[in-house]
């Protein structure tokens, strides 16, 4: 029989998740964890993993609990959003750390993708007399950390479209030089959503053409974050190193066809993929090599089509400019029908996020 799940176990973890949240953009490509431990209805200790290679959430809950409480740890509940690993990494495994503390009962959101723990976690402490429930609060655990879910379920990173458009129907007017203006679309008050969805992803990617149309810094500059890695197709090597792109602020990969020795400086990668098949498994297979959990696509309109037809994509974000009409210019990307689609406001925009039929 299924133990059954309290108000008290799903309240606890609810400020889990809280605290995962917390760590959002820094912990990649480790997953965002919550931690919070319990007795006689009183949380003791409270943590979450700050940063990639620091100490975990269950390390930092038990690290906060008071040392005149320590002895109510062997009569407590740690909640924890995602299952305590097993494996030494960077850090030695929560799981033993919680036998350790002497910790009776375990509750955990959703189990762990990651092959090197998935259920061994939670076998470690029930073979040692553990009580552990899971499942508490899982779908929306889940969604905490779409991108590391993603990553080890479908060995990729998640993919995220990102475009804007007018009422109409048009991401941007129709230009054949750099020295025509981009249609203003987004409001300097939506671009602080941008770059927040920016810090929130590993890496960034953007095709040849709007590389030199739009000479994009690709980085995050209107957000408290890290900026992701830069990627930029160009498959014959013709961009002009006058670009920021490559002006060497940030790692940056260009993926071409044929490698040019000496062509760039510091910070810049050349990967050569075969541009005879289709380059977007090559892509994602690369980023996946490197550990990049999740990845922003930003254009342009082929490119954001050709990862839509591939179906290789987990969420479309587009910003409704309602109040802007072009008339005329390149049109918008086309959504499979059918897929879910959900409007919120952010920052004063008008954001549709769109996702897949299927749920992963």
């Amino acid at each position: 029989m299924e133990p059954q799940i309290s108000s008290a176990d799903k309240l606890y973890m609810h400020r889990c998740l809280q605290l995962a949240r917390c760590g959002a953009g820094s912990t990649s490509p480790n997953p965002m964890v919550g931690a919070v431990i319990v007795c006689d209805g009183r949380i003791i200790g409270e943590g979450y993993h700050i940063r990639a290679g620091e100490p975990h959430a269950e390390v930092n809950a038990v690290a906060s609990v008071k040392d005149c409480d320590k002895p109510l740890l062997a009569r407590s509940t740690i909640y924890v959003s995602l299952e305590p690993c097993s494996h030494y990494g960077k850090t030695p495994p929560c799981a033993a750390l919680i036998l350790s503390c002497g910790i009776p009962r375990v509750v955990v959101a959703v189990t762990d993708a990651n092959a090197q723990v998935n259920g061994g976690g939670i076998a470690l402490l029930r073979n040692a007399g553990v009580e552990v429930l899971v499942g508490v609060l899982q779908q929306e655990a889940f969604c905490v950390n779409e991108n590391f879910f993603t990553f080890h379920q479908k060995h990729r990173p998640r993919v995220v479209l990102k475009w804007a458009e007018s009422a109409d129907g048009f991401i941007d007017a129709v230009r054949d030089s750099s020295t025509e203006p981009a249609a203003r679309i987004s409001t300097p008050v939506s671009q602080v959503s941008v770059h927040r969805l920016r810090a929130q992803n590993d890496a960034i990617l953007v095709g040849t053409r709007t590389a030199l149309l739009d000479n994009p810094s690709l980085n995050v500059r209107y957000w408290a974050g890290r900026s992701p890695l830069r990627l930029v197709i160009d498959r014959e090597g013709s961009l002009p190193l006058s670009l920021k792109l490559f002006d060497g602020s940030l790692p940056t990969v260009v993926y071409t066809a044929k490698e040019i020795a000496g062509k760039f400086g510091k910070n810049i990668e050349q990967v050569v993929l075969d541009f005879s098949t289709d380059v977007l498994p090559q892509i994602l297979a690369h980023l996946h090599s490197r550990k990049v959990n999740s990845l922003l696509v930003e254009g342009g309109a082929q490119l954001l089509q050709s990862f839509i037809d591939s179906s290789l994509w987990d969420c479309i974000r587009v910003e409704r400019n309602l109040s802007l009409f072009l008339g005329s210019g390149v049109r918008a990307p086309r959504v499979p029908s059918g897929s879910n689609a959900c409007e919120i406001s952010d920052y004063g925009a008008r954001i549709v996020l769109i996702t897949p039929k299927k749920a992963l």
